[in-house]
């Protein structure tokens, strides 16, 4: 079944919409690629399920997942800084060494296009395997023009090649390269005045990220971005308290920034700017788990405020070489006290909207059919137990790519 325009029924099928669980048995029927018919069985009008395919009763169904913050592409392996941070060694000590995300830029800037998109290919299969329909994925270890454009080309074409929605996001600001070492503000200047315009004017990028932090760069220089990619007509977005609290997220925030991520040392001011902005907090759990961290975003705060939280597997070669959303779903409850419903919200709905692919991650009638049927009883179950192979079908736009 791989025919867009085949009218799809599924009976008795428990719906999490993108926000919240619905209440009975529901049907859903799709057609092309819109979700035409979602009425709970009760009411349910046989004739309806005319020139229907039926698709089978039971489960779960929710909006395709989106996993809105990624770093996909990248050559070479950091097992070895693993194994050193088990040993004692810090994040901030690797990276003073010249490990961390310069190693994988050294590794990156080496690959081919052709070698990166085939080491990135079995990674974007993982998450489709794990019902992702779509994806943000970052450039940020090439950090030279030719080499951001690069591996915004190679997202480019995994979007074009798999059933999958990509989001491509230039991240050249990620970390100051060994070339514009104690010249930050003239690598700055390189990510304004050509990175942002080369990579608006050839249609490669849908957003702008920086990496706010000691260890990266100021929030003066990070609102010099910010300026420049708006000129050009870009969305912004940052990675911020994650280590320190330097006040990036209330300066995106006052920018409009689709997101914040990471956050951990965000405070309450950077909270308030955020709800005021209507910025969304991305939540990073698995790079909390690997880094072994201590420090936990404000997630009460954050929830108390009414900012809505995505989730995200951050998947990367160094602080979260994970690539199995449902994990982080799991995770985001077991460490920072989420809720199942919450959880799966940031994967669905808040995930989109920190993408700005309003819309998306939610199931209504008229919504794009990118959605799940799960072998779950309850959407908890998604949250509650890490076992993959419980994915029953995957459809984007409309078509089955899983399942048949």
């Amino acid at each position: 079944m791989s025919n867009a325009m085949s009218r799809c029924l599924w009976r008795d099928i428990i719906i999490f919409d993108g926000l919240r669980t619905r209440p009975e048995p529901m049907a859903v029927i799709t057609e092309g690629a819109r979700i035409i018919t979602l009425s709970p069985m009760s009411e349910f009008d046989e004739q309806w399920a005319k020139d229907c395919t039926e698709m089978g009763r039971g489960g779960v169904m929710t909006p395709g997942l989106v996993d809105c913050h990624t770093h996909l592409i990248f050559g070479g392996s950091r097992a070895e800084e693993f194994e050193a941070r088990l040993e004692g060694a810090s994040y901030e000590e690797i990276a003073k060494k010249g490990g961390g995300i310069i190693s994988t830029v050294r590794a990156t800037r080496a690959a081919s296009e052709d070698e990166l998109f085939r080491l990135a290919q079995p990674r974007l299969e993982a998450l489709m395997a794990e019902g992702v329909t779509s994806v943000e994925i970052k450039s940020g270890y090439g950090l030279t023009l030719e080499d951001e454009l690069k591996m915004l080309r190679v997202a480019r074409r995994l979007g074009e090649r798999f059933p999958i929605q990509v989001v491509t996001t230039l991240l050249g600001a990620h970390a100051l390269p060994p070339e514009y070492q104690d010249q930050s503000d003239a690598y700055v200047d390189l990510v304004c005045q050509e990175m942002i315009p080369a990579a608006a004017a050839a249609g490669l990028a849908d957003a702008v990220d920086v990496f706010c932090e000691k260890i990266a760069f100021s929030v003066e220089q990070c609102e010099r971005i910010f300026k420049a990619a708006q000129q050009h007509g870009l969305p912004i977005k940052i990675h911020a308290e994650q280590l320190s609290n330097l006040g990036g997220t209330a300066m995106a925030a006052r920018h409009g920034a689709l997101s914040a991520d990471h956050i951990e040392y965000l405070d309450d001011h950077g909270i308030a700017a955020m709800r005021e902005a209507n910025t969304v907090a991305v939540i990073l759990p698995g790079a909390f788990h690997t880094l072994r961290e201590t420090q936990q975003p404000p997630i009460e705060a954050l929830r108390q405020a009414g900012v809505p939280m995505a989730i995200a597997t951050d998947a990367n070669p160094g602080s979260s070489p994970l690539f199995m959303p449902t994990l982080m779903l799991n995770l985001a409850c077991t460490l920072f006290r989420m809720t199942p419903q919450e959880a799966l919200a940031g994967m669905t709905a808040h995930g989109a909207t920190a993408l700005g692919l309003e819309g998306l991650g939610r199931l209504y009638e008229g919504a794009v059919a990118n959605l799940c049927v799960w072998d779950v009883e309850t959407p908890a179950e998604l949250a509650y137990a890490v076992q993959p192979g419980r994915l029953r079908h995957r459809l984007f736009q409309g078509v089955i790519t899983h399942g048949l």
